[in-house]
Order: C-alpha cells, then sequence, then structure tokens
C-alpha cells in the first residue's frame, strides 16, 4: 500500500525549484538528496530525482535533476508523491492515518460513530469524529482521552472530558 508523502504547491524562483508540502513524518528520509520520487497528476506519472532540498517556511524547497526551468517547474503545481511505508523497530505503538480512518469510536464501551480524518496541526493530533447522531467534533489524540486503539477489532476508545463532543 502506498501512502501520500508530499505534494507540490507552486514553482519558486526561475531555477526550477518547487515547494513541496510534505505529508510525512519522516521528510529528512523520504526527501533527501538522491532519493527518486514517484509523483502522479491528472492521469500521469513521473520519477524525479531530488538534486538538492532546503526548508523554507515551513516546506521544504527542492531541485529536480529532471526539471531545468521555472517552466518545467510551473507544470509539476498539485503533483503528489508517493511512497510505500518505512518500517521501524522504533515505531512499534505507532499509527498511519489510514489505519485510524473509519474506526468505530466506542463510549463507555458502546459504538457512538467513527473516525473520519486525522488531522495533524500544531504539534498535535487530532482525530475527526462523526457521532451516529451527525454531529462531529475533533478529539485530541492523546492517552488520557484516547487510551486504546485497537486494529484487529477495528475500534478506538475515547474517553472525551465532559462537553468535548457535545454541540
Amino acid at each position: 500500500m502506498e501512502l501520500m508523502i508530499g505534494r507540490v504547491i507552486k514553482s519558486h524562483g526561475i531555477r526550477g525549484e518547487v515547494s513541496v508540502e510534505a505529508t510525512t513524518d519522516e521528510p529528512d528520509v523520504r526527501f533527501a538528496v538522491g532519493e527518486v520520487l514517484n509523483g502522479r497528476q491528472t492521469g500521469r506519472e513521473r520519477s524525479l530525482t531530488i538534486e538538492h532540498v532546503r526548508p523554507h517556511q515551513g516546506r521544504l524547497l527542492i531541485t529536480f535533476a529532471e526539471v531545468k526551468d521555472r517552466t518545467e517547474a510551473d507544470t509539476l503545481r498539485g503533483m503528489k508523491f508517493f511512497a510505500e511505508p518505512l518500517e521501524s523497530d522504533e515505531d512499534v505503538d505507532g499509527f498511519y492515518d489510514h489505519e485510524l480512518e473509519g474506526l468505530k469510536v466506542l463510549i463507555d464501551d458502546v459504538p457512538r460513530g467513527h473516525i473520519t480524518a486525522v488531522t495533524h496541526a500544531a504539534g498535535r493530533t487530532l482525530l475527526e469524529v462523526e457521532l451516529d447522531n451527525g454531529s462531529t467534533g475533533m478529539v485530541p489524540f492523546v492517552y488520557d482521552i484516547v487510551p486504546e486503539v485497537d486494529l484487529e477489532a477495528q475500534t478506538v476508545t475515547v474517553t472525551p472530558p465532559d462537553g468535548l463532543l457535545e454541540l
């Protein structure tokens, strides 16, 4: 299964550099010099080799060996990069976003809804929960509020503080 690891936002400068929003928690590994990225964009696929990379305003500025000028860089706008999940011995207790999306939400051991999305913002992870009554809410993905994730049973146990999921 491939995961989206980033996407081209826009071109930058006149020498073919592009601004890339990294959507991986391992940008130093995924976007290292010499890595070949597999990009997809509106029905076409392209492999691009990273020649130079540097951080800039929360994104990465990347120069690809195959892209020589701004005109060609402009054609990459919106391209999404995909890769296989990284294997890590350290991340035994971690979860990928796609593993959490769709899981049933249990509150007091009763199914009450499901996770519709995972959002990463300001150093924290939030689970977007849609309850069976149609309301939605954001739940911080911290142990005190989400003490158990059971991928086999396809459930997440949530112990929300008063008012967290009340709209």
